[in-house]
Formats: structure tokens, C-alpha cells, sequence
């Protein structure tokens, strides 16, 4: 995969703040092989220009109790503009709605929800995903084990 204006150095500096976005100025120049002054002045370039565009925390959900993880195929009833951005201002309300995507196939959005438990998910599916606008049909599948979750660049990977 090629990334355009990003150098070896730009690849390294995201690769490592994917993983650890808490590291300090002096320990990513560091790792990434350029002193202090060069590394900042990238890692503001790429802020800048929107390749990182933000920091956050990384919440283990399992530990809040969100273990029960489905994933939910929608079939909307009308697909023009007017209503995906109907339908797509809803999900973003939704809190239990973790990611949403649209899909080409013979369903229309992908929703991935987390609940604390089965019963917790029907209220959610019968209170909120179904009454979302334009929902024809709902069908839902249950996660019985996250293999990879983690969101990390590897095609950012550097071999030095």
C-alpha cells in the first residue's frame, strides 16, 4: 500500500503512536531514529494535515461490564440520500451502537453493539436499532469471542 508524502520516518512516527500514543516527544525521536526538534516538527505536519487527527483513551469495555457483543445486519425500506442521512444521523446518537458501516450487499449498514447482557441487547434492538429511521428488517449475530480488535496501522509497519 502506498502512502503518499509520508516518508520512512512519518510511517515509524504513526506506527509507534498507534500503539502507544502516550509516548513522550524525546522517547518516539528516540525510537524513530531523529532528534527532538525534526520529530515534533513532523508529528505537527502530520496533525496538521489531518493523517493523526486525534488522541484518546483506549477503554477496555469488558471491564465496564460491555462484554455481550453483537453484530447486527439492517435492511432499510428506502435507500435515497435523504434517507441514509436520515438513518446514518440516527446511529450516531445511538450510544450501544459502537461502529456502523455501510455495506454492499443484500443487507444495507453493518452495526456492531456492545450490551452488558442478552436481555440489555433486546431492549436496545427493540427500543433503538428497530425503531431507527427507515428500518425494513434487522438480523442480529452474536459474537461469542473478539480473535482481534485492535485498531493499529499494520500496513504502516517499517522494516529498519
Amino acid at each position: 500500500m502506498d502512502f503518499p508524502d509520508l516518508d520512512r520516518f512519518d510511517r515509524k512516527i504513526l506506527s509507534i503512536l498507534s500503539e502507544e500514543g502516550r509516548i513522550s516527544i524525546a522517547d518516539l525521536a528516540r525510537r524513530i531514529g531523529l532528534s527532538k526538534s525534526p520529530t515534533q516538527a513532523r508529528l505537527r505536519r502530520l496533525e496538521a494535515d489531518g493523517v493523526i487527527s486525534g488522541y484518546r483513551a483506549l477503554v477496555d469495555p469488558i471491564r465496564l461490564g460491555l462484554d455481550h457483543v453483537v453484530f447486527v445486519e439492517v435492511r432499510l425500506a428506502d435507500t435515497r440520500e435523504r434517507a441514509l442521512a436520515e438513518f446514518n444521523a440516527a446511529v450516531r446518537r445511538c450510544g450501544e451502537i459502537e461502529q456502523a458501516h455501510m455495506i454492499a450487499s443484500n443487507f444495507d449498514y453493518l452495526l456492531k453493539i456492545r450490551t452488558r447482557s442478552m436481555a440489555e441487547y433486546r431492549t436496545v434492538l427493540a427500543e433503538q436499532i428497530s425503531t431507527l429511521p427507515h428500518v425494513a428488517s434487522t438480523s442480529t449475530f452474536v459474537a461469542m469471542e473478539a480473535v482481534k480488535e485492535a485498531g493499529l496501522l499494520g500496513p504502516l509497519e517499517v522494516v529498519s
